[in-house]
Parts: structure tokens; C-alpha cells; sequence
């Protein structure tokens, strides 16, 4: 969330003394990430000691700070997991939104600055080590399992028939329209191609693992001591391992590396694996169309979101850039499967 959220800071920081005890707090609004429903603030507290607090609104499932703190439990260092409250809970209740405390980490996501080598394989030894996880069976039930639904596929089509006779005075949700009128025809190609791949994987199942399910450049914290971290567990999902591994090489780490070399750098820690080249594709695909009509649903729908609103139409246009997410969709769909090392 790039806007500041209609809370009171003298709420957050009554919040913070009241449900994790710590008293003289300051707090400082991060305009961070491209969730209109998360907002992300720095707390410092008396002694020195700096917090990073993240408000969710929404859907919210227990099994975003569940999960984490039991991946960092089973010593993934990789994983920084939620504080405790004074009662031993997970996160608070701020009005509509979930109050979650972490330590804070000094460092940059992967848009901002490009991964190392080293990081490049922490990211691989670590996505190894989560997918690999065997988790105790009555948390496993908690964790939504992959359906291939085609909700977000339906939501692209009702949006691009709306633009057949729509008209849209707001200055992005015009231009959001234009653009996305200009490429319909390659648009609903994707929809069609991710619906297709979707009954081919729902007809040939695959093994299920515990997948973060959003590991794209924003999501990985990296630190001045060349350390990574994965954030943001908000929607983890039982599903083949190629839901998380679509995200490299696949065009949402920036253009700091060609695919091929982010490729090579992960699975060196990831280790060799045989990749199911319809899932890939599929997954790539659906990502994209699910980003299109999430942001197609924030700019349409309502005038609100303010810089949000314009970033969201930036990550749609990027989609479409060449060497962007689509181009390697295409790429994973013409592949056929192939060892990586």
C-alpha cells in the first residue's frame, strides 16, 4: 500500500502497548508493496529496538503466521516469523485490520536491488527446504489446497466485455481501458491457454507441497550482509512445486539477470529437478491473468487507491513489455520438460 491507511497512528501505537506490551512507540508509515489491503510501518520503540508492523484488512487466514513460524521452527533461517503478543497470539485486532509484528530487517526487496549469487542460491536452498517440509497433519488441513479455479480467468473476460461499451472518465481507468482494449485479442488468448492447461493438470495430478505461492521480486528482503529472506506469507497453497518455481525465470525478479542466469543461479541451490512443463506454463499464464483483474477490479470498480491506483496500472503495461511476464509464459509453453541444474 502506497497510501497511508485510515487509521490513527495513535492507534497502532495504543495497539502496540496494550497487546505486546511495548510502551513509547514511534511509529513510521513505509509506502510499500502493490497490496491495497496491506500496509507495512517502522516501530521504535525506547531502547533502540526496531519492529516492522504490517496491517492486513481483508481476508485473513491463520495460516499466514501459522505457517511462517513453523517453517522458521523447522530452522529455515530464511523465514523471519511473527512476534508474540503479551498472550502468546500471532497477530492483534485493529478495527478491520489484523495487527502482525516482526522484527525488523534493514535491507531491499528484489526490485530495488539485484540478488547475488549467493542470494540467488539461499533462495533456492530455501524453497527446497519448504517445499521438502513435511508438515504436521492437522496444520496441512489448514492450508488451501491448489483448485485451478477459474474465478480469475471469468473476471479478465467480464472486464474486457465491459470495455466493449464502457466508458471511463477517471484519467488511469482510462488509460487502463485503452491499453487493454489495444491487446484483447492477445489477452484472451492467455485465458483460453491457462483454461486449457488447467484441465490438463486437473485430469494428470501431481504431488502436492507446501508452496508460498508469491515469490516475485517484492517478496524477498535482501540484506546489506548479503543475506535473503522470503516475506509475506499471506496466501500459501498445497499445490505442485511448479507454483512457486514459475516465479524464476519468469520475468518478476526485474531485468537484472536473463532468465537463463537467474535459472542457473537458483537451482544450483535448489538442486536438480524434472519440471512439469504444463504446470509451469499454466502457472505463468494464471499469474498474469489473476494480476490483470486484480488491478482491473481496484481501477474499475471504485475511485479510490490514490498512487496505488497508478502503480497498478504500471504492472499491468509491464506484462506486455518485451522480455516481460507474458514473453516468458510463451517461452515455458513451448518448452518441453527439462532437467535443471
Amino acid at each position: 500500500m502506497l497510501t497511508k491507511p485510515d487509521v490513527q497512528d495513535e492507534e497502532i501505537v495504543a495497539c502496540l502497548e496494550n497487546e505486546y506490551g511495548l510502551p513509547g512507540i514511534q511509529i513510521t508509515f513505509l509506502p510499500l508493496g502493490a497490496d491495497f489491503d496491506t500496509a507495512a510501518y517502522r516501530a521504535s520503540a525506547k531502547n533502540g529496538t526496531a519492529y516492522f508492523v504490517k496491517l492486513r484488512r481483508g481476508d485473513f487466514e491463520k495460516i499466514a503466521v501459522t505457517l511462517p513460524k513453523v517453517l522458521s521452527e523447522q530452522g529455515i533461517r530464511q523465514i523471519i516469523p511473527p512476534l508474540p503478543t503479551s498472550t502468546g497470539g500471532l497477530w492483534a485486532s485493529l478495527g478491520v485490520f489484523r495487527l502482525i509484528l516482526y522484527p525488523f530487517v534493514e535491507g531491499r526487496d528484489g526490485y530495488d536491488a539485484a540478488l547475488s549469487e549467493h542470494q540467488w542460491r539461499a533462495l533456492g536452498v530455501a524453497l527446497r527446504a519448504v517445499h521438502s517440509l513435511q508438515v504436521p497433519a492437522a496444520l496441512r488441513r489448514s492450508i488451501p489446497q491448489e483448485s485451478y479455479s477459474p474465478q480469475w480467468r471469468e473476471a479478465v473476460r467480464m472486464f474486457l466485455e465491459r470495455l466493449e461499451h464502457d466508458v471511463f472518465e477517471e484519467p488511469v481507468a482510462a488509460e487502463l481501458g485503452r491499453f487493454l482494449r489495444a491487446r484483447r485479442e492477445q489477452t484472451l488468448h492467455m485465458v483460453w491457454r491457462a483454461e486449457e492447461l488447467a484441465a490438463a493438470l486437473q485430469a494428470h495430478a501431481l504431488d502436492l507441497v507446501v508452496c508460498h505461492s508469491d515469490i516475485h521480486a517484492g517478496n524477498v528482503l535482501l540484506t546489506a550482509g548479503d543475506d535473503l529472506y522470503i516475506v509475506d506469507w499471506d496466501s500459501p497453497v498445497l499445490a505442485p512445486k511448479e507454483r512457486d518455481l514459475m516465479f524464476v525465470g519468469g520475468g518478476l525478479f526485474g531485468r537484472w539477470y536473463s532468465a537463463d542466469e537467474e535459472e542457473r543461479a537458483f537451482y544450483q541451490g535448489y538442486g536438480a529437478v524434472k519440471l512439469e512443463t504444463n504446470a509451469l506454463a499454466y502457472y505463468r499464464y494464471e499469474r498474469i491473468v489473476q494480476d490483470i483483474a486484480a488491478y482491473c477490479d481496484l481501477i474499475f470498480s471504485s475511485g479510490e487507491g490514490g498512487e496505488d491506483r497508478e502503480q497498478s496500472l504500471r504492472y499491468v503495461q509491464l506484462n506486455y513489455q518485451p522480455g516481460g511476464t507474458i514473453e516468458q509464459a510463451y517461452r515455458a509453453d513451448r518448452e518441453s520438460g527439462a532437467m535443471k541444474h
